[in-house]
């Protein structure tokens, strides 16, 4: 079985923060078995979806990944609904609105798709994918291809047993309930507006929320209360209207970024011993000083 992929890979087009190097190889495969079957050739090979919460390095990484963005069938059985973990959040969304299906509103607002979402239970405007999901297809470099119901992913805040277990996302099944498609689409509209309302947009480079919010508390208030709205890097900028997201406004490198990671996160630390944890994921490994701060930031031994 042959899977299409690209060496030499300019990456920085496909991230939503217009930031990366070259990848040594990136592979696209369009299916669950093309997806095994790469695992099995390329054990600890790494693996990202549309690139929508990740920042790589401006200097490239010296090896394979695997993107899921080929993955991409949606099917719909009755109020049931099945979508490849490379299925953009808005495309199924818009998708289950047209068949009268209400539960997945939310996702008309992020640009990730159904292998991050499931992975991290991503939630907004009062709903989550632990709502309405039924299964969820993983990959365990252990077990191979695992299927696991709703009740075995052990959702919480941002959080599923994908992390504890190291598990990749490959297809997830909703169930859903019928409603019209006038009311699902008005509070679809409204899921939009509030996301302009507190996001920036994508013609602003970014990738969404940089840190968790910690236990009890909003990790946006705490970065406004040291003033992390006035603090830039290079090309790279903390948003005027929310104090947790960064935006690349004028060709920002990844050290960039990384930097003004740090000081948001130190600043924090410093005020309220508290510790923020980042949301969006790295992919480097060549920059010393990257590296470095990636040990602090994301606790990497």
């Amino acid at each position: 079985m042959s899977v299409f992929s690209e060496k030499n890979f300019d990456i920085r087009k496909l991230t939503s923060f217009k930031i990366g190097g070259i990848i040594k190889e990136v592979y696209f495969p369009e299916n669950i078995e093309e997806f095994e079957t790469l695992l099995k050739k390329n054990t600890g090979i790494k693996v990202f979806g549309n690139l929508s919460n990740t920042l790589i390095s401006s200097d490239g990484y010296d090896d394979a990944i695997i993107l899921t963005t080929r993955m991409n069938q949606i099917k719909i059985e009755g109020a049931n609904v099945i979508a490849d973990a490379g299925v953009k959040g808005p495309k199924l969304a818009q998708t289950v609105c047209e068949n009268g299906l209400s539960g997945l509103e939310f996702m008309i607002g992020f640009p990730g798709s159904v292998g991050g979402e499931v992975y991290m239970n991503a939630s907004a405007n009062s709903q989550q994918i632990s709502d309405t999901l039924v299964y969820a297809v993983c990959y365990s470099k252990e077990k191979g291809i695992v299927k696991y119901t709703k009740d075995e992913m052990d959702f919480s805040y941002r959080s599923s047993r994908c992390q504890k277990e190291n598990l990749i996302v490959l297809q997830a099944e909703f169930e859903l309930t019928p409603k019209p498609q006038t009311e699902i689409k008005e509070r679809m509209d409204k899921n939009i507006q509030f996301r302009q309302s507190h996001q920036p947009s994508l013609a602003l480079p970014n990738c969404g929320s940089i840190f968790k919010n910690p236990e009890s508390d909003s990790a946006g208030r705490l970065l406004d209360s040291i003033g992390a709205k006035n603090m830039s890097c290079g090309g790279a900028n903390v948003w005027e209207n929310h104090a947790n997201f960064i935006v690349n406004t004028n060709s920002g490198s990844s050290l960039d970024v990384l930097n003004l990671m740090y000081e948001m996160y130190s600043k924090v630390k410093d005020k309220y011993k508290i510790e923020l944890q980042p949301e969006i994921r790295f992919l480097g490994g060549k920059n010393e000083r990257e590296n470095e701060l990636c040990q602090i930031l994301y606790k990497v031994k």
